[in-house]
């Protein structure tokens, strides 16, 4: 079974193993260090019979890799914008990726280091939040929905209500991070997830704060946990996971509700000022080739954007609405923009009012 632990552990031995910029093999020669900062639950790393690509890229290029997690997108900008730790590469959302643009906190890239972005399907090329394709390369896509236990609800959880029903109350998850949760009480108002309105806004964390008294508490990757041990009834999450979760509790299922959601790319990113750029590009093409990219996509269950590893899926998983939803869903759902810095901290400040209540 997956968990974000395993992860922590191999960071903390790969740290005790490798000095802050180099390290020494066996032979005693110095080897470089990547330093790989990503979110909990996301690269397959080993377990379950699966291929552990970190390792794979230290062998294929007699480097070590230090990996971290995160657990959202607030979490990882506010670490690598204090400077707080070095890291070269970054697996940002959408919309975070364009702040970081904007705030000169990515390098561009050299995609002659990246031969393998030329399978990049078209429709995640010269994105709104990488107009010119000149930062990041994509690493996976999926739409936010509701996880339910069908043994636990009375019916299908199809509105997002659901996440204020008082009959399922101390048995409800929440995400534990501000974009997310306002961007469902945005659509569960009627609003745009990315709307500037502070009137709208102020309405969203009223309704959030309402939420409170039924909630079992707030959760990231806490929520694999309870959902597959049955501790919760209902979560907001992402796709991928969600189908991770469901192969773990059959009783688990996954719907995006009627009034639409959140549709989102995260994708690779060199963070500013790296001094390992090239072989952090390298890294970014590894990851793209084909039986890699793979063997990543089918352990984390995530929807990729490449070509050449969506042709080498079997039929199952292309045909799995879950990851490959059609196109009458996605026309419900709208992609997270940056928002003005006003906006941002008008939510982040609303946000821990409702937190710390």
């Amino acid at each position: 079974m997956k968990r974000a632990i395993s992860f922590l552990l191999s960071a903390v031995m790969l740290f005790t193993v490798a000095a802050a910029f180099s390290s020494c093999g066996s032979d005693g020669e110095e080897k470089a260090v990547l330093r790989v900062y990503n979110w909990g639950e996301y690269i397959s790393d080993g377990s379950e019979d699966s291929l552990d690509v970190i390792e794979a890229f230290e062998e294929e290029y007699n480097v070590e890799v230090i990996y971290d997690i995160y657990a959202t997108n607030e979490e990882m900008y506010t670490k690598i914008k204090s400077g707080a730790v070095d890291y070269d590469i970054v697996i940002p959302s959408d919309y975070m990726i364009s702040r970081m643009i904007e705030e000169d906190m990515l390098e561009k890239l050299n995609f002659d280091n990246i031969p393998n972005a030329q399978y990049i399907m078209d429709d995640f090329k010269n994105t709104d939040y990488d107009p010119n394709g000149e930062y990041s390369v994509p690493y996976t896509w999926g739409t936010v929905g509701i996880v339910y236990n069908e043994t636990m609800v009375s019916e299908v959880p199809d509105s997002w209500n659901a996440l204020w029903d008082e009959q399922y109350a101390g048995n409800i998850l929440m995400f534990s991070n501000s974009r997310d949760a306002f961007g469902i009480a945005q659509k569960l108002l009627g609003y745009s997830q990315n709307t500037t309105d502070e009137a709208e806004i102020r309405a969203c964390a009223d309704l959030l704060k309402e939420q409170k008294s039924v909630l079992q508490t707030y959760v990231m990757d806490e929520i694999f946990d309870k959902m597959e041990i049955g501790e919760a009834a209902l979560a907001p999450y992402y796709a991928g996971d969600a189908v991770t979760m469901m192969a773990e509790n059959e009783d688990l299922n996954f719907v995006v509700p009627n009034e639409g959601s959140n549709v989102f790319i995260d994708a690779m990113c060199v963070v500013k000022g790296s001094e390992q750029k090239e072989l952090a590009e390298k890294f970014i093409n590894f990851m793209c080739e084909t039986e890699i990219g793979k063997a990543n996509i089918e352990y984390i269950c995530y929807s990729t954007p490449l070509q050449n590893v969506y042709d080498a899926l079997d039929e199952e998983t292309k045909n799995n609405p879950i990851i490959y939803p059609d196109e009458e869903l996605l026309s419900r759902c709208e992609s997270f923009v940056n928002l003005p810095e006003e906006t941002n901290l008008l939510i982040q400040d609303l946000w821990n009012e409702i937190i710390v209540e």
